[in-house]
């Protein structure tokens, strides 16, 4: 849906970006993380149609966004990390506004606004002056606001920031709900943890280059090809450790101080498959299987060496 070709771009003589490469793919929450620095915003601006590359080039559903940057607009809802919101003005002012903007007819408006006001549950609040809603509430209106003209692509630029646990769940609802309706989420954000959770792919950029790109899992796997799991049983026997370690695959089991047995096995599925058949033919009493998932904390440590430009 996005693909960033050979991108590199300069501020006089500092080089921002430097042959930068990615795809974003079509339905999928699509992280972009790195250090301060990095050129995640340089290249966002990129995509948002505000700032032209010097080499190479970017497109957005096919569309390049220097040659044809209103057809780009049309199809592509940008949320900044500081957007800019009318303090005086009711919400549903607000997104009247921003709908007349975005060329909306006057009779097909209001059923807009009805829409994205019940997407984004700012219903409750619709009459109320933008000035007193929450940090939450504004963030909701951002993405209200961003959804206005039905864009096919969405980039939102740290749109859990400075929210609250509560708001941060409900934001990332929200996010789920979009890609569930068919829309490409394109996210900045410095949660880790929430990337982790919500992401299907992220691209990882360090002083202007891209340093890993894909699924989380594929960049775990790369990084640390042997894979985790922890399993829990009732009751289990005497040295039932070594026991685990004859498992199919099995390279190491510890005990965990929970009373897990934390196993560190080669393969996919399948290895871990054979590993709980072996359990279960020797008749241990299984109560948990608990796959560890690659942390994107980890993977961003690793490939990153926290060094500005």
């Amino acid at each position: 849906m996005i693909r960033v070709e050979n991108v590199s771009h300069w501020f006089g003589a500092f080089r921002a970006l430097t042959d930068v490469t990615l795809e974003v793919p079509s339905n999928e929450i699509f992280g972009f993380i790195g250090p301060n620095g990095a050129g995640k915003t340089t290249t966002i601006r990129m995509m948002a149609t505000l700032l032209e590359p010097d080499v190479g080039r970017v497109l957005v559903q096919g569309i390049d966004v220097v040659e044809h940057p209103d057809e780009v607009r049309k199809v592509l809802g940008f949320m900044p990390d500081s957007f800019g919101v009318y303090d005086r003005i009711t919400v549903d002012e607000y997104l009247e506004f921003f709908a007349a903007a975005h060329g909306i007819v006057l009779g097909q408006r209001r059923r807009t606004i009805e829409a994205v006001i019940e997407l984004t549950e700012l219903g409750a609040v619709r009459d109320r002056l933008v000035q007193a809603l929450s940090k939450g509430m504004k963030q909701r209106l951002a993405i209200a606001r961003t959804l206005l003209h039905d864009p096919k692509v969405l980039i939102l630029d740290e749109p859990a920031n400075g929210l609250d646990p509560r708001a941060r769940i409900e934001m990332r609802e929200l996010i789920e709900e979009l890609r569930r309706l068919g829309k490409t989420v394109m996210l900045s954000s410095h949660i880790l943890t929430e990337l982790s959770d919500m992401c299907t792919s992220v691209a990882i950029l360090e002083r202007g280059r891209v340093v890993a790109s894909g699924s989380v899992d594929t960049i775990g796997r790369g990084l640390r090809p042997e894979r985790g799991v922890k399993i829990r049983l009732l009751a289990p026997p005497e040295g039932v450790d070594g026991l685990l370690a004859k498992a199919p695959n099995v390279l190491s089991v510890e005990r965990d101080p929970d009373g897990a047995y934390a196993m560190q096995y080669q393969g996919g599925d399948e290895a871990l498959a054979d590993i709980v058949d072996f359990a279960v033919r020797e008749r241990l009493r299984i109560v948990r299987v608990e796959p560890d998932q690659n942390d994107l904390e980890r993977i961003f440590l690793e490939v990153t060496k926290g060094e500005l430009q």
